[in-house]
């Protein structure tokens, strides 16, 4: 269950008195633009909804108010998925039957490879949209090469839309930075899927339109689109096998360097211990 316009109750009283609105226990418009102003600034899709991702940011603290009634799949295969329970969220258990039948992510070690790498960057499968709320200082810091002044920077920053326009414009089958396209194919799900021309391969693998609604990577197909991307770029690396010679080569596949290795293993030996 999400919290969104209509819902009532205690748990709608928390989120107004987080958003500092009057607490009345009734999600209505302004609760919606409040909310929808938040995600903007904090890099998730400003659909007005607060459903987990959202909460977790928002309040850490009472992450655990809204928790989804799934139904973990026993096992898949020779797989026993309900191993993983309480190591990964529940709807994310969930969702692992579906990318193992399309994108052949299927034996122990290649899933456990995918998983640890899925958990680390988004953060322990929390973040499913590209955070860009970026400093004046931290935009000459990781977009350098876009910002090379600290004038140029401050004119960005703390304006996602405006960052991902410019720093994804022109590139990667997007259109130039006044067509906005960089912020509308920004980098969404759990291995984050970014730019026009990967959202046009994935939305050949699920039955709504992608192109119309880039948002679904990030609120119905987070796992799914990191499969796609995984099984197209790496699972040939991961199927290698099960050492951590074979995650540090994963890893370059993902991330394009090492950062963050040791989480990536210490996760990995996790996964390919409860999955063996």
């Amino acid at each position: 269950m999400a919290l969104k316009v209509g819902s009532k109750g205690d748990e709608v009283k928390k989120l107004q008195e987080k958003l500092g609105l009057p607490a009345d226990g009734h999600f209505g418009p302004a609760t919606e633009k409040a909310v929808k102003e938040w995600q903007s600034k904090n890099g998730l899709s400003a659909d007005g909804i607060v459903g987990p991702n959202t909460l977790s940011k928002l309040f850490a603290a009472v992450a655990n108010v809204i928790k989804e009634d799934v139904v973990i799949p026993k096992s898949t295969g020779s797989i026993d998925l309900s191993k993983l329970k309480g190591h990964i969220p529940d709807s994310v258990i969930q969702q692992i039957p579906e990318v193992m039948d399309k994108f052949k992510i299927n034996t122990p070690h290649t899933l456990a490879h995918f998983l640890s790498q899925c958990g680390h960057e988004s953060g322990g499968f929390k973040a499913v949209s590209e955070n860009l709320n970026y400093s004046a200082d931290g935009l000459m810091k990781i977009f350098g090469k876009y910002f090379p002044t600290k004038v140029l920077a401050e004119q960005y920053a703390r304006n996602p839309e405006k960052i991902a326009a410019k720093v994804y414009g022109s590139r990667m089958g997007n259109g130039d930075e006044t067509s906005k396209e960089g912020w509308k194919f920004r980098g969404r799900g759990y291995i984050q899927l970014t730019g026009k021309n990967n959202y046009k391969e994935f939305d050949k693998f699920v039955n709504e339109d992608i192109m119309a609604n880039p948002d679904l990577v990030s609120t119905k197909y987070p796992l799914l689109s990191a499969a796609w991307f995984f099984n197209k770029n790496c699972l040939s690396k991961a199927s290698a096998g099960a050492t951590e010679e074979v995650v540090t080569v994963v890893s370059k596949c993902v991330n394009g360097g090492t950062i963050g290795l040791p989480d990536r293993k210490k996760h990995f030996k996790e996964y390919y211990a409860l999955l063996s």
